[in-house]
């Protein structure tokens, strides 16, 4: 199973903007009842498009440099990345099938 990695400020312009793979970010907190809601749905994700697709989690209470460039006020956000171009940003609670929606639009699976 395939695990999310995660990015910081410091590691940001490597693991997202320098990645060959399109790279999903979670912006989330501790303390958010709503990305806590998120995360098995994200692991999920992760394992489903693993080789085609890098997840990451940012927790934006220790990253305010890349949470303030990105515009992150709400929290639970999810946003794709293709080198330095925004595919997609998905704000708050959201279900599996919708985030597959989103993400096939840019993202072909291997059919199993």
């Amino acid at each position: 199973m395939s695990k999310e990695i995660i990015v910081a400020d410091s590691n940001f312009e490597e693991e997202v903007l320098g990645s060959p793979l399109p790279v999903l970010i979670d912006f989330w907190a501790e303390w958010c009842g709503p990305c806590k809601m998120m995360e098995p749905i994200i692991k999920e994700i992760a394992s489903e498009y693993e080789g085609k697709l890098k997840v990451a989690k940012l927790n934006v209470d220790e990253n305010n440099l890349i949470a303030s460039r990105y515009g992150i006020q709400s929290i639970p956000t999810l946003i794709l990345f293709k080198g330095k171009i925004i595919l997609e940003e998905i704000v708050g609670v959201q279900s599996k099938e919708y985030l597959r929606k989103a993400l096939d639009k840019f993202i072909k699976k291997e059919d199993k």
